[in-house]
């Protein structure tokens, strides 16, 4: 496949209102993408429902047309990847474990099927439990992670049957138009489609009465304001939203072993991840230790762009965004906490935020009881676990958690309290494929991912029939 220009390929003539998508390593356009109008996207989702039938009818074609998008997207990696990182910020390398993964979830969805069920209840009568897809379903997904997010929704929905209308983000929204025009070199026409625009497009598209379910994952406040859009025509709904994840360090934790597994729990894509560790609650004696280990690898690791190999960070993705961890911890600061590293944005182009860890971070500060989505981690000490535990308990979100200790059982007993969909053992913010993802409280609707994911994209169809007939 040839290289995709972005700029050639926004600025063909006679194409509608375009929209800029910044580097955000350099802080300039580099490309452009189209602004999708109303009736562009009620003509999109018209296609959509006529285009479901026939994908819906046929679970081997479906199967073959999902493990050769898989081929095509790993065959498009090289492309998929450099532009991801253009527009995200992200290394490149990281760009590529993206792809990698997008490919990965579309094989892994295209062997799993529904089981029909047989209920016996005494009665004369043969009652089966089978599955129908949905119809069209609406994907509308953020910046962090644009493929890999898309690939979480879009799988296992066209693997149920149903066709898909994907929004990115708009700050994201290039690789994701690729990526579909990848897709269809696989799947039959428009039962794949990528819409782009600014705002009112998602709530148009999470309101539109063709849409049957609506897959967001994105802040708390969009969530909520997508719900109630989608509640105009029942819609179904799954949301992922905000996470504020802690990790409690148990007081028997080798600090040095672990150091670099929970910075990175903490840091990779620069902090952007709702699933990363955003406070660390450690023992009082061991705070300082705790906070000087995390402090040195912020020091050290390499900032810079995601283009280049050396760069182990790289920028937050856009300006609101950087503004936003600016705000958090200069407030943090304000309000007393120092800064063991970093604390500012970095000089230079690009929306660039040191690495920063802080210490003596008043506990009701909005870098601890919000989500700062960003390159900032507060470590506060502790008295005792039953303080640690309601402390990681205490917040509005219950996306996932971690314990860390050398006693297993002991780290496992204390997870066990915390108050969230997931939680780890000495580790963070790993998923397989074949385990659900879900949050509680603030942090989400639904769930997605393994057998879950795909029955969320199904409805129950039940048939009966008398014995003797």
């Amino acid at each position: 496949m040839p290289a995709f220009d972005a700029v050639a390929e926004a600025r063909v003539p006679g194409r509608a209102a375009r929209f800029a998508v910044v580097d955000p390593a350099t802080g300039e356009t580099f490309g452009e993408a189209p602004d999708t109008r109303p009736d562009e996207l009620d003509a999109v989702i018209g296609r959509a429902h006529r285009a479901w039938p026939g994908w819906r009818a046929d679970t081997g074609a479906r199967t073959h047309a999902l493990l050769g998008a898989a081929d095509a997207v790993e065959a498009a990696g090289g492309d998929l990847a450099r532009l991801l990182t253009r527009e995200q910020g992200k290394p490149l390398a990281e760009s590529y474990a993206e792809i990698a993964r997008t490919a990965a979830r579309l094989r892994y969805f295209a062997e799993l099927a529904p089981r029909t069920r047989r209920i016996s209840d005494g009665r004369p009568v043969r009652s089966e439990v089978r599955w129908r897809s949905l119809g069209p379903v609406a994907a509308i997904v953020p910046w962090n992670f644009p493929l890999q997010l898309a690939a979480a929704k879009f799988a296992p929905a066209l693997a149920a049957g149903n066709t898909m209308v994907l929004k990115p983000s708009p700050f994201t929204p290039l690789a994701t138009r690729l990526l579909g025009s990848v897709l269809a070199t696989a799947l039959p026409e428009d039962v794949f489609t990528v819409v782009t625009g600014r705002e009112p497009l998602g709530a148009r598209l999470a309101s539109h009465p063709g849409i049957r379910h609506v897959t967001f994952t994105g802040s708390v406040s969009t969530g909520r304001a997508v719900a109630a859009g989608a509640a105009a025509s029942l819609a179904r709904v799954t949301l992922e939203l905000g996470g504020n994840d802690a990790a409690v360090l148990l007081d028997d934790v080798d600090v040095e072993r672990i150091a670099d597994r929970l910075f990175w729990a903490a840091f990779r894509n620069c902090g952007q991840v709702c699933m990363a560790v955003k406070r660390v609650y450690a023992p009082a004696r061991l705070h300082a230790e705790v906070v000087e280990a995390l402090a040195q690898r912020a020091k050290s690791v390499v900032v810079g762009s995601g283009l280049d190999p050396a760069t182990r960070l790289g920028p937050v993705n856009n300006a609101p965004q950087l503004a936003r961890v600016r705000e958090v911890t200069e407030r943090a600061l304000a309000d007393g906490a120092r800064a063991a590293a970093g604390g500012h944005r970095l000089d230079g182009p690009g929306y660039f935020f040191a690495p920063t860890v802080l210490t003596d971070v008043p506990a009701g500060s909005a870098v601890v009881t919000e989500e700062q989505f960003g390159p900032v981690l507060p470590v506060l000490p502790y008295g005792s676990l039953d303080e640690a535990v309601d402390a990681a308990n205490g917040t509005g979100f219950g996306l996932g958690g971690s314990v860390w200790g050398t006693d297993p059982d002991r780290a496992e007993a204390v997870a066990d309290r915390l108050e969230c969909g997931t939680a780890w053992i000495n580790h963070h913010a790993e998923l397989s494929l074949a385990q659900p993802f879900a949050g509680i409280k603030d942090s989400g609707v639904g769930v997605a991912g393994g057998p879950w994911g795909l029955y969320g994209n199904l409805r129950p169809f039940v048939v009966h029939r008398p014995e003797d007939a």
